[in-house]
């Protein structure tokens, strides 16, 4: 469904970016990922291995020095802001306004991708604002300001503006980060639910290793800019991929009452 094929990219001052980078290290150097219709894909990586960078570019707000991205058939590169923004919707790690929305007017945001030039909301873009409230639980927030809520509360939010989108695809950069472990529970909860409910298809990067085994069919490991495992969770999230992936020794063994992966970091490696 969504598709990264051999992709490279690096920032680059003035021009735009080349391989090589003008001499700087690529940011990601020939990345291949796939996630398909329904599934749940999740990145994992140390800091700066180019999670977030991958992120951009399956949603198109970037392009690649190289390679291609493709959703279904389509070459991204070749699709509008605007279509694109109707079939993939993205939830950042935080969320600054530069001004004081209500939780609704901030739902209805995801609405803009269906509207027409200075066209303004309607009756059923209001109804699906609130379906996705509801979807998220926060339909009691409908009327506070957005600014009032707590972390868990605004993730919650800006997934539920993401519903509002009526994208097929769902991407998230570190879902869960500076929650707190309630609320990490009701967005990996939430999350599982809207992929088995209402069949979205999710790709979140994290550092959490046990979010990540409990949620996600594949993963994509990135080491340096490039994919150092990939396939199936249970095929990839090994001790020797953590060991080379974080420098870490790690136990990874299932639960005894869940049935789910569990990894428990022992000690940081010397390098």
């Amino acid at each position: 469904m969504l598709r990264a094929a051999d992709v490279s990219f690096a920032y680059a001052s003035g021009t735009a970016a080349v391989r090589g980078g003008g001499g700087r290290a690529l940011v990601l150097d020939a990345v291949s990922a796939e996630v398909r219709r329904g599934e749940i894909l999740g990145i994992l990586g140390p800091n700066g291995s180019g999670k977030t960078t991958l992120l951009r570019l399956l949603s198109g707000a970037r392009r690649p020095s190289s390679g291609e991205v493709w959703l279904d058939d389509h070459p991204l590169r070749q699709l509008s802001r605007t279509a694109i923004a109707r079939r993939i919707a993205v939830v950042p790690q935080e969320t600054h306004l530069a001004y004081d929305y209500t939780v609704l007017e901030m739902v209805l945001m995801g609405r803009h991708p269906h509207l027409g030039v200075f066209e303004l909301e309607g009756p059923a873009d209001v109804a699906i604002a609130r379906d996705a409230l509801r979807a998220t639980g926060t339909e009691a927030f409908e009327s506070r300001q957005f600014n009032t809520l707590s972390g868990g509360e605004k993730q919650r939010v800006v997934i539920a503006s993401a519903l509002a989108q009526a994208a097929e695809i769902l991407l998230l950069d570190e879902p869960t980060a500076s929650l707190d472990l309630g609320y990490q529970l009701e967005v990996a909860s939430l999350l599982a639910a809207l992929n088995r409910e209402r069949g979205v298809t999710i790709v979140l990067s994290t550092h959490d290793l046990n979010l990540a085994a409990s949620l996600c069919r594949h993963l994509v490991l990135l080491h340096r800019g490039r994919v150092l495992a990939h396939g199936a969770t249970a095929d990839v999230l090994t001790a020797a991929n953590i060991r080379q992936l974080y420098g870490v020794t790690a136990d990874v063994h299932r639960h005894s009452a869940s049935g789910q992966l569990v990894v428990v970091p022992i000690a940081r490696e010397l390098r």
